[in-house]
């Protein structure tokens, strides 16, 4: 079984920056492709930024490409969302997701990940 915990979320202004992070535990947590959703009150959860196994592919949703960056650290286990310029809009929890994977692809869809954290809140103000 895989754990995933998010942190970094917070309250910032409008055009303001966060760093999201999101570590695994657990037995296969190296072999993860990775991925970050957000759902916003009332909204569907939806697909924001995802990552291969290695690191060398990676995707995004048209709404944060540009001013949103994910990375992973393998020796920390960690998964990283650089959002830059952020909008108002961007207000949401933001779910950390993996998934076993030995193809080395990246997932956009919230059917393809087996495991979730418990969220992070982002609140940016106007």
């Amino acid at each position: 079984q895989v754990q995933l915990l998010e942190s970094g979320g917070g309250l910032v202004q409008t055009g303001g920056s966060l760093r999201l992070s999101c570590e695994a535990s657990g037995r296969t947590r190296s072999n993860l492709a990775m991925g970050w959703f957000r759902q916003a009150p009332g909204k569907e959860r939806e697909f924001v930024a995802a990552i291969s196994r290695s690191g060398r592919s990676t995707n995004y949703a048209d709404s944060v490409k540009g001013r949103s960056t994910i990375s992973r650290d393998s020796v920390k286990d960690t998964v990283y969302l650089q959002m830059n310029s952020l909008k108002p809009e961007d207000t949401a929890v933001y779910y950390c997701a993996g998934r076993p994977d030995y193809r080395d692809s990246i997932y956009v869809t919230r059917g393809s990940y087996n495991y979730w954290g418990q969220g992070t809140q982002v609140t940016v103000s106007s």
